[in-house]
């Protein structure tokens, strides 16, 4: 049986810890490049696969070397911004037609950098954490999808409403920086301990 109270708590530590994440600027990229839908698709099956596993490993993932994680993602990081950067300057309009991209490569996207960037983050070790302490798997997984998949559909609805307002080519270069920050801090605490 769900309980309301497990799941309603779940949801809100995961959504408040992953608000100031990677994932709502990743979704606020993906969300101003392609249709906010088939990127909503590939980022909740990814978030689904990392609920599903950090509730099966329960405290499990906990036991894994911070430093590696840390250092895996700063590469990530790092990797990601030099590509935002990089980037040839599209033209917004081409941007802005969604048909030009075909679901799966969209969906495919925005799973593999869920994927990818999420492992063994915060969030994914504090759902193993909460399912270890409630032992409601149900509950606890159904309160930390449904936190991340409000964290990513606020940023990626965020990211449409942004490039209304602001030029792309500055929503992407501010991003990246941001991307390299957290790269670089990434590296530090793997370096740091």
């Amino acid at each position: 049986m769900i309980s309301i109270t497990v799941t309603a708590l779940v949801f809100g530590v995961i959504f408040l810890a992953e608000l100031p994440d990677k994932t709502a600027l990743a979704g606020l990229v993906l969300g101003t490049r392609y249709r906010a839908s088939y990127v909503f698709a590939g980022v909740a099956a990814a978030f689904l696969l990392h609920v599903v596993l950090a509730v099966a490993a329960g405290s499990v993932l906990t036991l894994l070397p911070q430093r590696i994680v840390h250092a895996l993602t700063g590469v990530l990081f790092l990797g990601g911004a030099a590509m935002l950067l990089l980037s040839k300057g599209e033209d917004e309009e081409e941007i802005k037609k969604p048909a030009d991209q075909s679901f799966w490569k969209v969906a495919g996207t925005g799973f593999m950098l869920i994927l990818v960037a999420e492992f063994g983050d915060l969030t994914q070790i504090m759902t193993a954490n909460l399912a270890a302490r409630y032992d409601d798997p149900i509950s606890v997984g159904l309160g930390a999808v449904l936190g991340l998949w409000a964290v990513a559909g606020l940023g990626i609805v965020g990211g449409k409403a942004l490039m209304k307002k602001v030029p792309l080519r500055l929503i992407t270069q501010i991003a990246a920086l941001l991307m390299l920050a957290l790269g670089v801090w990434s590296l530090y605490e793997a370096v740091a301990g």
